[in-house]
């Protein structure tokens, strides 16, 4: 997902796409409004909705631009590992569902309800375990508006500079359900799925996926059959305009081949061409550095959005408006692929790893800019990103957590920190492990495996406590204390340095007095030597009237007096 609104500047040092972009259409601030079920996205899942799987989704929705409307219907393959009388599936009220039929046979209209936003459905004759069944759902009216997308989800209705309709959905805060009937958490994944959009004359609907056909109909409107494999329930996505295509086809490192598309508006073809231009180069460092394109039976594609962004998999949106920045290359484009691997290949299973998504997804940004041109652009690119830490709560909390639970600082999450703190994070573990095992780490935690090639993985789930137990295997050592003083606490470890004559004591504080041995840089006189921290304290010979610099390249993540200084002034309007 797009960075939080309180953090975009430090990557990009310019302000929202939305400031510049065409305006969006006027709507009413929450019209229509949703329940707090469907905003709640994943967090605690009784056992009665864990034990569905969706094997596949047949999804056809029309959209109406002029009424603001959608209708659709849903075709979901279900099994279940536990015995069910009922089903409950996840879909906003704001969209009333006219039809039900279990395996062909029409269920009467008493036999559903909807009143909070999980539609329950009463079976006439029970599931067992292991049984499947094929529900139809036909439904439709006026969805959600997203008021502020990508930090709210929902519709968004937009008009091009030419006064076309210009659509998009987001879903990640709130979900899947904000458009269409699915399972509202991370493993309510489809296996596979078809979508069928059908729009207005004119216009195009570039989706999830590989297209298999556009069939049109006799009075001009459309309809555009995609098919796409493990989508996470909120990465399907809806992008209609009248776009126009840039593609072309990627050689891989790997040997492979595959279409990248983008879909952009009219008028904009030079700009386009130069952030089209970015597309081989960026999949290509994310190759080198992590690992095949996970998606290259489908395609590498992008559409032009009237929001900032969001990694809608295989079509991610982008809207930043081709705004260029120092580092040479378009962040917002290059955030959103890396999701490609950090977040749809590899899924978070609990919301609260999301930093597994974010951390890492923001991590690729100054490692390409170090691709690109070196050391000194990654430093500056990480120091923007330092400023912003806050360290309001653990990036990680160990409970099981909606989206919005993490995502939000103000309902007692980590907010922006899954992205800047997690980034950091990462830079002092590439630090401490080295380049060659922190490749190492990061493939296993995409992949599940170190020697990923085209066709030999599958999207997969992860947590961090798995990726603890690949950061300890793959170094030999037990780094365990290292991420429960980072990832489960909130406060930063702080060096404490005291000089006595000709000695110098070096001492980590960390809450709670955790366990700490991080080994330490030192410069003294200009020579660097690396002090051993065993206990969390060292004390090492210094002549009495030395320079000394600790960690002098900046390669480890703790508390900042002056950070926190200018954090404090910036709070206070200074």
């Amino acid at each position: 997902m797009e960075v939080p609104i309180t953090t975009r500047f430090l990557i990009a040092a310019s302000a929202l796409a939305l400031s510049t972009a065409p305006a969006l259409a006027q709507v009413k601030p929450g019209e229509p409004p949703i329940t707090p079920l469907t905003e709640a996205s994943g967090g605690p899942i009784d056992a009665e909705r864990a034990a569905l799987k969706l094997e596949h989704v047949d999804l056809a929705i029309e959209v109406f631009p002029d009424t603001q409307r959608l209708a659709g219907t849903a075709t979901l393959t279900l099994v279940t590992a536990s015995p069910q009388k009922r089903l409950q599936i996840d879909l906003d009220k704001n969209l009333p569902v006219s039809a039900v039929s279990v395996d062909g046979a029409a269920l009467p209209r008493a036999s559903w309800t909807n009143p909070e936003g999980r539609l329950v459905i009463t079976l006439a004759r029970p599931l067992a375990a292991g049984a499947r069944a094929v529900v139809k759902i036909v439904y439709g009216g006026t969805p959600h508006v997203a008021v502020r997308a990508p930090w709210d989800d929902g519709m968004v209705w937009a008009k091009t500079p030419g006064g076309a309709p210009w659509i998009a959905t987001t879903a990640q805060g709130y979900g899947c359900d904000l458009f269409w009937p699915c399972l509202d958490f991370p493993a309510g994944e489809p296996a596979t799925v078809d979508l069928h959009i059908t729009v207005p004359v004119g216009l195009s609907a570039p989706s999830n996926g590989v297209l298999q056909k556009v069939d049109k109909l006799p009075d001009g409107r459309s309809t555009w059959h995609w098919k796409a494999r493990s989508p996470n329930p909120y990465l399907i996505a809806l992008n209609i305009a009248p776009y126009r295509e840039i593609t072309a086809t990627y050689t891989s490192r790997f040997g492979n081949k595959f279409p990248m598309t983008y879909w952009h508006l009219v008028g904009r073809e030079a700009k386009a061409k130069g952030l089209f231009a970015e597309f081989a180069p960026t999949v290509d460092f994310f190759e080198a550095n992590v690992g095949p394109y996970p998606w290259s039976d489908e395609k590498l594609g992008v559409a032009e959005t009237p929001h900032l962004g969001m990694e809608h998999q295989t079509i991610n949106a982008y809207g930043n408006n081709y705004k260029k920045t120092p580092d040479g290359f378009d962040w917002l484009f290059q955030h959103e692929l890396a999701h490609e691997w950090f977040g749809n290949q590899m899924s978070a299973s609990n919301w609260d790893d999301f930093w597994l998504h974010e951390g890492y997804g923001q991590y690729m940004q100054p490692l390409y800019g170090r691709w690109r041109e070196g050391e000194a652009r990654y430093a500056a690119m990480m120091e923007v990103f330092r400023n912003q830490i806050t360290n309001q709560a653990p990036i990680v909390s160990g409970q099981v957590r909606t989206s919005d639970e993490v995502y939000e600082a103000d309902k007692g999450g980590p907010g922006g920190d899954i992205y800047v703190k997690g980034a950091w994070v990462l830079h002092t573990l590439r630090n401490l492990i080295g380049d060659a095992a922190f490749k190492e780490v990061t493939t296993r935690l995409v992949y599940g495996r170190p020697d990923p090639k085209p066709g030999n993985f599958q999207p997969r789930f992860a947590t961090t406590n798995e990726y603890v137990g690949i950061v300890n295997k793959v170094t030999g050592k037990d780094l365990t204390w290292f991420f429960d003083v980072y990832l489960r606490e909130a406060a930063l470890p702080e060096l404490l340095e005291t000089r006595t004559g000709d000695r110098l004591t070096l001492r980590w504080k960390t809450p709670g007095d955790r366990p700490f041995p991080l080994p330490l840089e030192v410069q003294v006189d200009g020579e660097v030597r690396t002090v051993a921290m065993p206990g969390g304290t060292a004390t090492i010979p210094v002549p009495a009237d030395a320079h000394v610099v600790a960690d002098p390249w900046s390669r480890i993540l703790k508390r900042s007096l002056a950070v926190e200084a200018v954090q404090a002034q910036q709070q206070r309007g200074g």
